[in-house]
């Protein structure tokens, strides 16, 4: 019998300039510079890692970054928003904090949560919660600093699929405001909330959330649930190794695409001044780096 999906892995979106993204994620956010590497299907783009002081799983954030792309329009079927953890207390100081930003403060299902959008326009929402972590303090005090990723908004085009899907990874729903259900994880780390609304069409770009990635817990898993996907019709793709983890795909009948990721191995953050190549990319480094724009980390900095 399959395990459920232990819950989030990653989070992986589209971004423009690559130092504006390091600049919001690391100079506003704070949250530490992971690693640098390139796109497995595309090498000669970037695929910059962001999280905690350690790189856990459902910390990380992960982006693409285009700075050529046509803009993306946040729609029907994606991810709609990101959620990440902060300290209860602490949204008065990142209200300050990101100010330049244009935050707007919300309630949903108890909790108070701050929204944001950042240089792209990709949706991040602080919410105030108990979450624990290892947050990164060199640029946010510990009291304020971000725990994780606590949860992803989904827009699917066919609710009713999509539910059906999270259903099978093991989430459960919770609760319903409005057009909004919440669903929780088994360990209920993770929130996952499921938008049932109409509204246009998104178009992938600079902005927009490419998928959601959710924790197996092995790689002899992973090819379980291709097994099952493909009995389900599903679009699965096959088992691939990402250099740091296995993972595969798979679009659910809400064209929500899914990545289930094994737990990564030596993805421990170097703070992203090199650029890291998987094994089969080594010998292209010369060729890959010099079609790679520069990228400055920005620089360590005490707590402000």
């Amino acid at each position: 019998m399959l395990s459920d999906a232990t819950g989030l892995h990653h989070v992986t979106a589209l971004a423009g300039d690559s130092g504006e993204n390091a600049d919001f994620y690391v100079g506003e956010l704070g949250l530490r510079f992971l690693r640098r590497t390139v796109n497995h299907e595309d090498r000669f783009a970037y695929h910059l890692y962001y999280g905690d002081a350690r790189g856990t799983p459902g910390s990380v954030l992960t982006f693409f970054p285009y700075p050529h792309g046509d803009p993306g329009r946040i729609g029907r079927p994606q991810p709609s928003a990101v959620a990440l953890s902060v300290p209860e207390g602490s949204l008065d100081y990142w209200v300050d904090r990101l100010a330049a930003h244009d935050p707007e403060r919300t309630d949903r299902f108890g909790e108070r949560v701050l929204r944001v959008a950042d240089p792209d326009g990709t949706r991040i929402e602080l919410v105030a919660s108990d979450l624990e972590g290892e947050p990164w303090t060199e640029r946010v005090p510990e009291n304020a600093a971000i725990r994780g990723i606590g949860g992803v908004t989904l827009w699917p085009t066919n609710p009713y699929g999509t539910a059906a899907t999270l259903e099978t990874f093991g989430f459960e729903a919770v609760g319903q405001e409005g057009d909004r259900i919440r669903y929780r994880s088994p360990s209920e780390r993770t929130r996952i909330d499921l938008l049932d609304r109409g509204g246009e069409f998104g178009r992938e770009g600079p902005g927009t959330i490419h998928h959601v990635a959710l924790r197996i817990e092995s790689e002899a898993e992973l090819f379980e649930w291709h097994d099952l996907f493909r009995e389900r019709k599903y679009h699965v793709s096959r088992v691939r190794d990402r250099h740091y983890f296995r993972s595969l795909y798979v679009r659910d009948a809400g064209g929500i695409l899914f990545e289930l990721a094994t737990e990564p191995e030596g993805l421990a953050a170097d703070g992203g001044e090199q650029l890291t190549l998987p094994p089969w990319f080594e010998e292209d480094r010369e060729l890959i780096e010099s079609q790679l724009p520069p990228l400055a980390v920005p620089p360590l900095a005490h707590s402000r």
